[in-house]
């Protein structure tokens, strides 16, 4: 026997030793012992730590590393001696019977272990371990596959034609037919080899499509970003205990070792998985002095700080002091983005005349974002079925456009352009923040059919435009006060939106600071035409939104007494003879992510009456577009009635929320059901 392979048994024993994989072996041992049935392959997993054990022996890591099915051997030996001499499974006769999976936990942190398929070469042939990252855009359903089969010689006076001497066991990249072929011939006596269909061992399979994250980037319809890549899907081959570990949409760090798979006269580059990790982004833990200095200018007031925020930002798109609400309510959503199941989501749904401004406003703000995406009309919003185009006849769910937006935003554009299915499934993803994709099993070869469920984190941004609108039905007569027309739209889907924002200039009558904005940015499109566009850049806003997102916020009692005292007040008002309230139990949920957003937008961790007022104001604003004006009685433009142009400008709107806040009260001491809120003069 060479001695440096002796050597390496010897090491590989001490590191199971030290590392507790020995213990786990003998455990594992147990249970195919206790089960007292005689398998084909007895399969066990091995964790390995590289930076262990090649403080152990640098040879042996080094192989592990570079030659891992060859390493598998080593370990297989040393597994089948202590299985003989410690008697730990009756049933086993030959070393080829144990099956050793080795997991590394790490690899080490240098470009020769990555591999990316935007990277030429793809170095498929190579059989060692390599990390790679993605996001899972396919997925298809769990089928079997041979993890071991017995082969017995056809001859029947072969010594060959019992026992366990011909075992096929499956190797990384082989296929179903590569495993359980029928040409193999005995060494002994070249009879032919028949399989033993009664030791056939059977494990899950399932494919998965992965790419890479830079594709994020080219999803979102506008960006900075000037470069040019090549990107490409890759498979990945889930097997055992990780099939199902993957979720469609999710962002995760694989190890395994690629192969190439031959379908007919096509080859497919794959990786056979070995372990899988969550990529979890992590949010910067810093913010720009400038927005530092900001906070601490406007630290007089619960309110400035956000209203400056929402009057400069997005000046690369429009002047400053534009559109102020609607910035604020981007603003709001972008802030009100995580990957939480039960998350406080936040959509947004524009009525607008100027389609092109606010079309180039979505789209800038949704670069701030790492999931940012702009659907395209041609591709389904939602997860859809096609089959599995590797040869195996199975179902594949195809990822989508609001998936792949998962804790971010999936911006759809023009609601009026989608047909009345689409609409209602729409409506119904909003409802629930679930889509189930149904699979007929007899065109996919299963014998039932199936429903997957499919959770959808991400907020939905939306406009209608009036003048289509208005062109494609006919009017209705009997508006009330302040309500707009919107009936293109189901009202049941228009309901389910978190908020109905009306855009401050219709296209007649442009203001002058917008079109002398448009003209500017047509003669130079590079050009920095304010000084806070300096001061703020596009990079700070992206560090901001990161840094509020994740801040961790509370309700203060006050703000929750608030907060259900306009929501009762509300239903009592806003009723309808025939239907009753018209105000629904989401209104509730949408009035607390909206104060918990406008408090992570102010940077502070508890939300306040001042947060629960500018919420307040936001949903009445978008019921009295919705449903007329009530008893409330809030302008059309309550959140930033004056342009703000200087600190007086400021203070006049603080004096103005503050009468709002008690114009408030009054409302629900009037209207709310045994509500008692403490006013200031008592």
């Amino acid at each position: 026997m060479d001695p440096e392979i002796q050597q390496m048994r010897e090491v590989a024993l001490v590191y199971l030793d030290r590392s507790g994989g020995l213990q786990k072996f003998v455990h594992d041992c147990k249970r195919y012992n206790d089960s007292k049935q005689s398998y084909a392959v007895y399969r066990f997993i091995i964790s390995i730590n590289p930076s262990d054990i090649a403080e152990l022996d640098a040879s042996l890591g080094n192989y592990i590393l570079h030659n891992p099915l060859q390493a598998a051997q080593i370990f297989q030996s040393v597994c089948f001696i202590a299985v003989k001499t410690l008697s730990l499974i009756e049933q086993l006769q030959t070393e080829t019977q144990i099956s050793i999976l080795l997991k590394p936990t790490h690899l080490p942190p240098l470009p020769s272990y990555v591999l990316s398929l935007s990277a030429y070469p793809f170095n498929y042939t190579s059989q060692r371990f390599y990390m790679s990252e993605g996001i899972v855009i396919a997925m298809g359903t769990v089928t079997k596959y041979t993890q071991g089969a017995r082969f017995l010689c056809t001859e029947e006076t072969c010594p060959f034609s019992e026992g366990f001497r011909y075992i096929r066991v499956h190797c990384p990249g082989a296929t179903e037919s590569a495993t359980v072929r029928t040409d193999f011939v005995c060494s002994l006596c070249s009879s032919p080899l028949q399989e033993d269909m009664k030791f056939r061992v059977l494990g899950d399979k399932q494919i998965v499509e992965m790419i890479d994250a830079k594709v994020l980037n080219a999803l979102k319809g506008y960006s900075n970003d000037k470069s040019h890549f090549r990107i490409q899907a890759f498979t990945v081959f889930l097997r055992d205990e990780l099939a199902n570990k993957m979720t469609i949409g999710n962002h995760y760090r694989i190890i395994g070792i690629p192969a190439c798979v031959q379908n007919g006269l096509q080859a497919t580059a794959c990786i056979e998985v070995n372990s899988v990790q969550l990529c979890k982004p992590n949010g910067p833990s810093f913010l720009s002095d400038n927005f530092k200095y900001l906070l601490s200018l406007t630290s007089s007031s619960c309110w400035r700080f956000t209203a400056v925020l929402a009057n400069i930002f997005a000046s690369q798109v429009v002047p400053p002091g534009t559109y102020n609400t609607l910035k604020l309510a981007i603003l709001l959503s972008l802030v009100q983005t995580c990957e939480k199941e039960n998350a406080d989501y936040l959509d947004l749904l524009i009525v607008t005349s100027d389609t092109l401004i606010i079309d180039r406003l979505l789209n800038y703000s949704l670069c701030l974002l790492p999931r940012g995406i702009r659907h395209p009309p041609s591709s389904e919003i939602f997860p859809s079925v096609a089959k599995d185009k590797h040869g195996t006849g199975s179902a594949s769910i195809q990822a989508c456009s609001a998936v792949l937006a998962q804790g971010g935003v999936c911006y759809i554009g023009d609601l009026s352009s989608y047909k009345k299915d689409k609409l209602e499934l729409l409506q119904s993803v909003l409802e629930s923040r679930t889509t189930t994709v149904f699979i007929p099993g007899k065109k996919y070869g299963e014998e039932a059919d199936q429903k997957v469920t499919i959770s959808v984190q991400t907020n939905f941004w939306s406009f209608v435009d009036v003048d289509s609108s208005s062109k494609k039905h006919i009017q209705k007569e009997n508006f009330l006060i302040g309500q707009m027309d919107v009936s293109l739209i189901p009202a049941n889907l228009v309901d389910v939106f978190g908020l109905l924002i009306y855009n401050e200039f219709p296209s007649c009558r442009l203001s002058s600071p917008l079109v002398h904005h448009i003209l500017k940015r047509a003669i130079n499109p590079e050009a920095m035409l304010y000084k806070v566009s300096q001061q703020f850049r596009t990079q700070d806003y992206e560090e901001f939104i990161l840094f509020a997102k994740n801040l961790h916020v509370e309700l203060s009692s006050e703000a929750e007494n608030l907060i259900q005292g306009y929501y009762l007040a509300s239903r009592r008002v806003r009723r309808d003879s025939n239907h009753g309230s018209v105000l629904s139990a989401s209104a509730l949920k949408i009035l607390i992510s909206l104060s918990k957003a406008h408090t992570k937008l102010s940077l502070r961790q508890t939300v306040l009456e001042e947060d629960a007022l500018i919420a307040i104001l936001l949903l009445e604003s978008s019921l009295t577009l919705k449903h007329g004006t009530s008893a409330l009685c809030v302008a059309p433009n309550s959140v930033f009635p004056f342009d703000l142009s200087d600190e007086n400008s400021l203070q006049q709107r603080d004096i103005y929320l503050m009468q709002c806040h008690h114009q408030l009260l009054k409302f629900i001491a009037a209207y709310g059901p045994g509500m008692h809120i403490t006013t200031n003069e008592e």
